[in-house]
């Protein structure tokens, strides 16, 4: 008999063990509705941020020759700078555009990252392309810092030189192709101000 006790209490114990182990990642319902919650207001605040920075650019771009476009998380300013042919200097046109842009990210978004997307169009090399395309999206970068005022760890620098789905006049070079020889600024929203 206290053979057969000692097993029941070994088993019990065993049970219990099991059934403590399997409860250890339980979430309480009030606890995953609380966690839910918190989800959607960070992503509705996300979301008036996005619209905020996007009305605004809107408002003080409307002078120039931009498209503002908001996509999943991120704003699109399109045509932020042009360049000439072979040519990585920004413009005077465009310093003005550039200014804007980084006051208003400065003053109201600092917590957004920018990406300066680098474009060639199809005159040279696929190579070149893409070195000339890196180092205009390089040269806005460094105006956006130094004159702009950014912080270096949120302003990068990709290029893509002349990637066929993202020329605005496909195959265009020369003065036709002056749309494809561009810098375009993304900004992903990370967190509030």
């Amino acid at each position: 008999m206290a053979r057969h006790t000692t097993y029941v209490v070994r088993a019990f114990a065993g049970a219990m063990i099991v059934a403590l182990c399997g409860c250890s990642d339980f979430v309480k319902k009030t606890d995953y509705d609380a966690a839910i919650t918190e989800l959607r207001g960070n992503d509705q605040k996300q979301q008036q941020e996005i619209d905020s920075i996007k009305q605004e650019m809107q408002q003080k771009f409307a002078q120039y020759d931009s498209q503002i476009t908001a996509m999943q998380g991120r704003i699109s300013v399109n045509t932020i700078a042009h360049f000439d042919t072979n040519q990585s200097t920004i413009r005077d046109d465009d310093k003005k555009q550039l200014d804007d842009f980084a006051k208003i990210i400065k003053d109201h978004h600092s917590n957004a990252v920018i990406t300066a997307e680098g474009f060639a169009d199809p005159s040279g090399s696929a190579a070149h392309n893409r070195r000339l395309a890196q180092k205009r999206a390089e040269a806005v970068r460094d105006y956006l810092i130094q004159t702009g005022g950014l912080n270096a760890e949120q302003v990068r620098a990709v290029g893509y030189g002349e990637v066929k789905n993202r020329q605005v006049v496909k195959g265009a070079h020369g003065d036709e192709g002056q749309p494809n020889r561009r810098v375009t600024l993304v900004t992903d929203f990370t967190g509030s101000t």
